[in-house]
């Protein structure tokens, strides 16, 4: 595997920013590696940090580069602060960046394939909600979503209290439920159209401090015809359970078979 720290400017966001991404490499005498690349372009993961993180993160946490190894997959991990991925009324147009500035950039810098077969999506907490947002707004990008423990009930009560300083800088005074940054709305307009519909993972340990709102999320889900894999468990909000759901989810991901 490549391992790259990028630093580039953005014009969405009119400043410099970063992310790491990891590229996959053929190699045959790297000891305790099994490193395989495809002769096509190479499939994409956008794996997104939680709230307090950065886009270092699930690389200092996991194994991520280790587990993606032998998949033939790149992983791209963008820097967002606290934007809750969203156009934010007192900050940047994070949403503007990862939806359309980000897939374009990447695919100029690296290899990437821009085929919606070949592209997924996923996060922990705050990143549960980016996946699944940016999934469930761009169906036509992205053939797979998973969240971690996602914060996936945003227009909610706990939600708005717990993050109430966040939710103010991020939204503002604009409603949040039946917008485009409610998931329970997009859930029901997606299942309403037409046109291709991403495969869902959710999971969530069960004493999580979001168990209760991942539970909203899960039973409007199965209100629609969306496809959803749900899994929980014992787990709290914390690496321990994201190191290993990680895996799982990687194991779940619709690769296509080169």
């Amino acid at each position: 595997m490549a391992l790259l720290q990028c630093q580039f400017y953005s014009e969405v966001l009119g400043l410099s920013t970063k992310m790491t991404v990891i590229l996959p490499q053929n190699t045959t005498t790297q000891i305790g590696m099994n490193n395989v690349a495809g002769s096509h372009k190479h499939p994409t993961l956008y794996l997104l940090h939680g709230l307090s993180d950065d886009d270092s993160i699930w690389l200092r946490r996991t194994s991520i580069e280790r587990y993606v190894a032998s998949m033939g997959i790149a992983v791209v991990m963008p820097q967002v602060h606290r934007s809750f991925y969203t156009d934010m009324a007192y900050g940047g147009k994070y949403w503007t960046f990862i939806s359309e500035e980000l897939p374009a950039l990447t695919r100029s810098f690296f290899p990437l394939s821009d085929k919606r077969e070949d592209n997924f999506v996923a996060g922990l907490s705050m990143g549960g909600y980016g996946a699944f947002k940016l999934a469930l707004r761009k169906p036509e990008m992205f053939a797979a979503a998973a969240s971690l423990s996602g914060a996936l009930d945003i227009a909610g009560k706990f939600i708005n209290e717990f993050f109430a300083d966040d939710i103010q800088l991020v939204f503002g005074n604009n409603p949040i439920g039946g917008s485009d940054n409610d998931l329970l709305s997009l859930l029901k307009q997606l299942d309403q159209s037409e046109g291709p519909k991403p495969k869902l993972y959710q999971c969530c340990g069960t004493e999580d401090f979001l168990y209760n709102d991942n539970q909203t999320f899960l039973k409007a889900c199965q209100e629609t015809s969306l496809d959803l894999t749900y899994d929980e468990g014992p787990g709290d909000h914390d690496w321990a359970y994201w190191d290993v759901k990680i895996q799982d989810v990687l194991n779940w991901l619709p690769l296509r078979k080169n």
